[in-house]
């Protein structure tokens, strides 16, 4: 598990680190870099496909720019720090330089995690769900995965259904609770070779195409879909899974998202995924009150950012008491909230 990121440099992310647990939810302001931590994650699946304008902090690409010498250390740097004995691997990019990997170590030992390390940097998946892109007809090929962006939705679930059709109708029992207008997930054939999405309704078996779908509906079969894929990403972050999703289904939303990362609690027999997502709701962020430790607030100070875990707080159990958590962030007593001119 990646017990921490480190950010220097990185766009608005100049000196922060990100504690990370098996599942954690970011809260915080817009520009507060929730979204870029996730980018930096991403960034680390393949370093080499990001250039030093890619990852920058604004002053460093205007000196670039300008060309203007940079002083001792000052490059863009993404640092993780993983759980088994603290070893530390570095993902840094130097002027008009790729990302290279960097690891602080050697032995017979450290190279056996270090393969395995890299195995589990390439597995990392950033979803940002587009509903537009999810109702697309899709071209079935082998091994048809999910795109950041949700497309391949078709697919996936063909894939799905004709590989682990137990595991499909869990899924379709599930999105049945989760949006109660619905009772089956259907593909058909559109043109030869390619399948589109339709959901069926319970009332009536009407068969309603992905694009005549509501947004909020479509995006939680996405985050259910991956929830329940036999071999998911063993990291996977969402940005805003509460997106376009009504406040009392956001218990659906909490366990969807706990099945990934804590699969024994739902009988799974694989292995956990780190699950990383960011929210601005205070409803789901409420549902997290006897976890503070898997909240983290992302402080926007002046230009800096920091990170810091809700359970580090101070007399953090008088400040709640009987109060809702989300309603006590929402004050910004806890801080991570818009700060007015």
């Amino acid at each position: 598990m990646i017990e921490s990121v480190h950010f220097r440099n990185f766009k608005v992310l100049r000196d922060a680190t990100l504690p990370l647990g098996q599942f954690t939810l970011i809260v915080g302001p817009n520009g507060s870099g929730k979204s870029t931590a996730l980018q930096g994650l991403r960034a680390l699946s393949q370093p080499d496909a990001w250039q030093f304008k890619d990852v920058a902090s604004v002053d460093l690409i205007a000196k670039n720019v300008a060309n203007v010498d940079l002083i001792a250390g000052e490059e863009a740097e993404v640092e993780i720090q993983c759980k088994i004995d603290s070893y530390v691997l570095k993902v840094h990019w130097e002027r008009n330089s790729n990302g290279r990997i960097d690891d602080e170590e050697e032995g017979t030992m450290v190279d056996g995690f270090r393969k395995r390390l890299r195995e589990k940097l390439r597995d990392v998946s950033v979803y940002s769900l587009d509903a537009r892109a999810m109702c697309s007809p899709v071209q079935i090929l082998p091994q048809v995965k999910l795109q950041p962006d949700g497309s391949n939705l078709a697919g996936v679930l063909d894939q799905l259904q004709s590989e682990e059709p137990e595991r499909f109708e869990a899924l379709n029992l599930a999105f049945g609770r989760f949006i109660p207008e619905f009772d089956r997930i259907l593909l058909e054939a559109s043109v030869p070779g390619s399948k589109t999405l339709l959901l069926r309704t319970r009332e009536g078996k009407h068969k309603i195409p992905a694009r005549d779908i509501s947004q909020g509906t479509l995006l939680a079969l996405g985050m259910l879909t991956i929830a329940y894929l036999p071999n998911p990403p063993s990291v996977v972050c969402f940005e805003e899974p509460d997106r376009g999703i009504h406040p009392r289904l956001l218990r659906d939303v909490q366990d969807a998202l706990y099945r990934l990362s804590h699969p024994e609690s739902d009988g799974e027999m694989r292995e956990p995924v780190q699950v990383v997502a960011t929210t601005h709701s205070p409803y789901l962020l409420d549902l997290y009150r006897d976890h503070p430790e898997e909240i983290v607030i992302a402080h926007k100070i002046g230009q800096e950012t920091r990170f810091e875990r809700l359970s580090e707080q101070p007399d953090l159990d008088d400040i709640l008491r009987d109060s809702h958590l989300g309603e006590v962030w929402y004050t910004g007593i806890l801080g991570g909230v818009p700060i007015q001119p």
